[in-house]
């Protein structure tokens, strides 16, 4: 996928960016505490079993969620990318208010 082509769908996602060098797309959340945080990153890691498409969990300082996405195998972004964002952006996260 080109960055031009990153950029278009990148507006159609909330919360989400594309990284500096257009590779990835990223979204942050800042969880209620440490076990919201494993809690959503466990139901993120059944989606992704059931995908078959993978991203890269952080979660930092017990409440700093980070999710990063891109097609590893081609080194960079397509379709099945965005489409994993939409259906994370599905799963319930209990947000620090």
């Amino acid at each position: 996928m080109t960055p031009e082509e990153s950029a278009a769908r990148i507006e159609q996602l909330d919360g989400w960016e594309l990284t500096s060098d257009s590779g990835q797309i990223r979204r942050t959340w800042i969880v209620k505490n440490f076990l919201a945080g494993i809690r959503f990153f466990s139901a993120v890691a059944e989606l992704a079993e059931t995908e078959g498409h993978h991203p890269d969990l952080h979660l930092e300082g017990y409440r700093n969620a980070r999710i990063d996405i891109w097609t590893h195998a081609i080194g960079g972004l397509s379709e099945n990318d965005f489409i994993l964002a939409a259906k994370i952006d599905d799963i319930p996260v209990d947000l620090k208010t």
